[in-house]
């Protein structure tokens, strides 16, 4: 498919999501949400493509919604209400992101603000390079985050340091999302993507089903009480029980060989 605001490309067994409107800053619009969607819906249905990476470029990860194309009048207002879960692709992007089965990895060079910052947390790993910068914003538009940040912020770096960034608008660097827990690792400006890429070699010496069954497992235990997510955990790791890569992992091992996993 040929998109017009994202590049696609594939990268070892990465694939590699470049969100592409540098004139905006990589800002948000529903052109682009729509792309992402179909872009990762069909590497979720490749059994090729063992993980996602979300990147931008120099400038901007992404630098939130763009706001140039708020479009509502006042007798649309309840339309737009009701369109804000299923039909607003802007908004079925971030729940499709949070609900996906594949490891999501965001490599932030320069801004990741707003909606772009709400859309690496929904993902699994964020990687920034040094002159990143990091902030939810909205307060100054009269706006409240509306993508998640209200709530992944929190559960990432505790309620008090949430709420101080989001009322006060301040932007971060990457060295203090570091130190919050926002983002895994900081790496020399320019090198995010590189690290991303380093990240998902490693993965892929593993099964990938068993990747996506340690997200499912993590995920739903998460908010679920300390016994409730274990038995989520002791399901799926008895599910994987049925698999031929389990058959294979073990094999590999007693017979001291690399394994070679298919992904089924």
């Amino acid at each position: 498919m040929a998109y017009q605001n994202i590049l696609v490309a594939r990268e070892g067994r990465a694939c590699e999501i470049t969100l592409n409107r540098p004139e905006r800053l990589n800002a948000m619009n529903e052109a682009m949400a729509s792309e992402l969607l179909e872009a990762l819906r069909e590497a979720e249905g490749d059994r090729d493509v063992l993980a996602v990476i979300l990147a931008g470029n120099e400038r901007a990860f992404c630098s939130g919604a763009d706001l140039g194309s708020f479009k509502e009048s006042k007798d649309t207002k309840f339309d737009t209400y009701r369109a804000r879960h299923n039909l607003r692709p802007n908004r079925t992007l971030y729940r499709y992101v949070h609900d996906y089965t594949k490891p999501v990895l965001s490599a932030v060079e320069g801004y990741c603000l707003g909606g772009g910052l709400e859309l690496a947390m929904m993902g699994d790993i964020i990687v920034a390079g040094e002159g990143a910068q990091f902030g939810l914003p909205e307060a100054r538009h009269g706006l409240i985050p509306g993508a998640g940040g209200t709530q992944n912020l929190p559960r990432l770096i505790g309620r008090a340091l949430a709420k101080e960034l989001m009322w006060t608008a301040r932007r971060i660097s990457a060295r203090e999302a570091l130190e919050y827990r926002l983002v895994n690792h900081c790496v020399a400006k320019g090198q995010a993507l590189s690290k991303a890429r380093e990240i998902v070699a490693a993965m892929a010496k593993n099964g990938p089903l068993a990747l996506m069954m340690i997200k499912q497992a993590v995920n739903r235990g998460m908010d679920a009480p300390l016994m409730h997510g274990w038995y989520e955990e002791q399901d799926l790791a008895y599910l994987l029980a049925f698999s031929e890569d389990r058959d294979e992992g073990v094999t590999a091992f007693a017979e001291k060989r690399e394994p070679k996993f298919k992904g089924q």
